[in-house]
């Protein structure tokens, strides 16, 4: 029976995606469930998966095209694919059959090499380009000889047969396009620092209190919660605590309209393999610690594998981004649009410090708060920095509610 794949229906953020890789060719089995195509959008990679068991009898977008929602992308024959593995495995011999004759007569044998660039999935394409490796060159052994991030890696510890020579003076350029998610990230930077009035306000906190609690409680928290206990949970409770007492910063601007969120949904910064996405926890000012780290938890492994939905990463009223993790002492993040600020937090550095008279040695961070001083004072700003400030050198006090 023959039927339609049609590509999936985006959200109203999303205007249309980029067919990335087709993993299954023309007449090639497939099972039911089994991803045939990668779409991809600005925000996420979305997986089109085989409607039953069968084969695909015609493509109707190539890698590279663009499709919208819900558009044909390929045609489906539902069924069991007749002579497809005996073709398959008569060809495979008959490959081996011509690389042992030439080996024979004193040839090198014929391999066959891996798909190009172009034609390999978004994380595997990431890893080439930033490698430098050229695809020609590696084996893959992904399915239908597509190339994997450990065929990449594999390859690069391997010793080059012959060096490369190159001539003195040679300087090498190479030219990539950028993905539809680092165009889009261009965008909206580029968009928010011309049509915001940003500004950065910067204060220090004593992580002391709350590394002293995380190593008393964090054995006790992980056998009971399951879950690690980071810092990230105590920042984002003491900035939902900050976004209630100060409400501008928890609002956003809509033409000559002020909106004013009653909830608290906070997007947390998290680095993948194809750029920084923004997942956001919804309600925090309802998740307790646990939860919280849960959440954070399972943003992180579906960033990694590529599985973030578009769902994931929409709304937010406010968020938290973390530059420490890559050893980043100060900067000044920039807003997410729609929303009015953004809190960033940096490396954990020992400095000393004058507490009552007497230098200490204590463990500081840096925080900053970018906002749009259209709608937030700097009065507003610096007291709600001040708050979450106050709320980590003093955590029993998010406890408490005080």
């Amino acid at each position: 029976m023959a039927t339609e794949i049609k590509a999936p229906v985006f959200p109203e953020s999303v205007a249309d995606g980029t067919i990335a890789t087709w993993h299954k060719k023309v007449g090639e089995a497939v099972s039911r469930d089994e991803v045939i195509c990668d779409i991809e959008t600005d925000k996420v990679v979305l997986e089109v998966v085989a409607p039953a068991d069968g084969q695909i009898t015609s493509i109707v977008k190539n890698e590279g095209d663009t499709v919208l929602s819900d558009e044909v992308i390929a045609q489906f024959e539902e069924g069991a694919v007749s002579g497809a593995s005996s073709t398959q495995a008569v060809q495979s011999e008959e490959k081996v059959e011509q690389a042992a004759a030439k080996t024979e007569a004193g040839a090198a044998p014929v391999v066959e090499r891996s798909q190009p660039v172009a034609d390999q999935a978004p994380a595997v394409r990431k890893a080439l380009t930033e490698s430098g490796v050229n695809p020609a060159e590696v084996q893959g052994t992904g399915r239908g000889g597509r190339i994997t991030k450990e065929d990449v890696a594999n390859h690069q510890t391997k010793p080059a047969a012959q060096p490369l020579s190159v001539a003195v003076g040679e300087r090498i350029e190479k030219r990539v396009p950028m993905t539809r998610l680092r165009k889009r990230v261009a965008e909206r930077l580029l968009s928010a620092t011309q049509e915001t009035a940003m500004l950065t306000t910067f204060n220090e906190v004593n992580m002391k209190p709350v590394m002293d609690m995380r190593k008393q409680y964090k054995d006790a928290f992980e056998k009971r919660h399951g879950a690690r206990l980071g810092f990230m949970s105590f920042f984002v409770k003491a900035a939902t605590e900050a976004l209630k007492r100060y409400p501008a910063v928890n609002a956003s601007i809509d033409g000559d309209d002020i909106i004013y969120h009653g909830y608290y949904d906070i997007g947390v910064a998290v680095s993948s393999d194809r750029g920084l996405v923004v997942p956001v926890l919804r309600d925090t000012d309802r998740m307790n610690y646990a939860e919280v780290e849960n959440g954070i938890g399972a943003f992180a492994a579906k960033a990694r594998d590529g599985k973030l939905s578009i769902e994931d990463m929409t709304g937010g009223t406010f968020t938290i981004t973390n530059g420490g993790t890559f050893g980043s002492l100060l900067s000044t993040p920039i807003i997410n649009p729609p929303q009015t600020a953004i809190l960033g937090m940096h490396k954990i550095q020992e400095r000393p410090m004058a507490v009552n008279g007497q230098v200490q040695i204590l463990p500081m961070m840096y925080l900053a708060l970018s906002y749009d001083h259209r709608l937030i004072d700097g009065k507003e700003a610096v007291g709600f920095l001040v708050t979450i400030k106050e709320l980590l050198e003093e955590p029993a006090k998010l406890i408490l509610d005080l």
